[in-house]
């Protein structure tokens, strides 16, 4: 035959850029580098959005019931 036995496993060439971009995804730790634009997005992901989320958790605690309404019930408790 034509081209040997496993000349129809490689009909596509590989494009380089989705290769590169493909190497960096499971390697990203060795290319990460602390800037002043990667640590705000640290301080932010770390401490200000868990911060308003327990902050909304907090404050609406006990305010609303979900369970057993029907359709016309309000949701709000007090």
């Amino acid at each position: 035959m034509a081209g040997g036995p496993n000349s129809h496993l490689k009909i596509l060439h590989d494009d380089a850029a989705m290769q590169k971009i493909a190497d960096i995804g499971p390697n990203r730790y060795k290319y990460f580098r602390w800037t002043p634009r990667t640590a705000w997005y640290s301080i932010c992901y770390a401490i200000v959005v868990p911060s308003v989320v327990g902050y909304l958790a907090y404050a609406t605690e006990g305010k609303y019931y979900m369970r057993g309404k029907r359709r016309g019930d309000v949701i709000k408790e007090f």
